[in-house]
């Protein structure tokens, strides 16, 4: 049912639609030189292999070598395809990611409840599988038309408990090497004073690109600043809106 759904989407919204000439003559030579190294790009389809060339402003070299890391990875880290529940039943157990609405390009909304994370024992295997879970499973309720997601970490109670430093950057490690061009604006509210001290070891290790895309909220003005990208209607009921969260394993 899946890769129906893949093929309908993608007879109804080319890639063509939206790309300039020199971004598809790219495309075409970034797909050679990707599948004459790992014949499973062929896989891949031509917004995958866009999305790769714009995280690295259509240089080749730099996506060739970034999009064929990324197949590696893939490769290695998720065999299967895809992450099962049972592999992250500890981390979904918490209930700290909900996807839920759309703001105003049609970008779903992802919220994270920041106090409701706590370093798992393992060293962190789960956490990383259970990054992948959430990354799949927010890119997999995109529309067609539209490649990224819009974020809200909600911060309010987060505290030395919550503190996970090695999780964080391996995150984003994720984020930034894996789904390029996936994150389209990430509103941070009620940041405590002491999560700002971990901000300062984390914000070295985001890239310009991801920087542009997040947002510190005044705490008195959360409602009226995710109004600005959000219609009322789609504002999560924990923000004043009419929505009630929903789990991300749920959608």
């Amino acid at each position: 049912m899946e890769a129906t759904n893949v093929t309908r989407v993608r007879e109804e919204v080319r890639v063509e639609d939206d790309s300039t000439e020199t971004e598809l003559n790219k495309i075409r030579l970034l797909r050679a030189m990707v599948e004459a190294r790992d014949p499973t790009a062929k896989e891949e389809d031509d917004f995958t292999i866009r999305r790769f060339l714009r995280a690295r402003d259509l240089d080749l070299e730099k996506a060739s070598t970034m999009f064929l890391k990324y197949l590696k990875w893939r490769h290695s880290f998720v065999p299967n395809g895809s992450v099962s529940v049972s592999e992250v039943r500890n981390e979904l157990a918490q209930e700290k990611v909900f996807v839920q609405g759309h703001d105003k390009i049609g970008r779903p909304i992802a919220v994270v409840i920041g106090r409701k994370h706590f370093q798992n024992k393992d060293g962190g295997d789960e956490f990383k599988r259970f990054v992948v879970y959430v990354f799949d499973k927010i890119c997999a309720s995109i529309p067609p038309g539209q490649e990224k997601f819009a974020g809200i970490a909600e911060l309010k109670g987060w505290g030395y408990s919550n503190s996970d430093v090695r999780g964080y950057l391996g995150a984003l490690s994720v984020l930034q090497d894996y789904y390029p061009e996936r994150l389209g604006k990430l509103f941070i509210v009620n940041a405590p004073y002491i999560f700002m001290k971990v901000w300062q070891i984390i914000y070295p290790f985001i890239d310009n690109k991801t920087k542009k895309k997040i947002v510190f909220v005044d705490k008195n003005k959360v409602k009226s600043t995710l109004l600005e990208d959000i219609d009322e209607s789609n504002i999560p009921e924990i923000f004043g809106g009419p929505l009630p969260l929903v789990r991300l394993q749920d959608i």
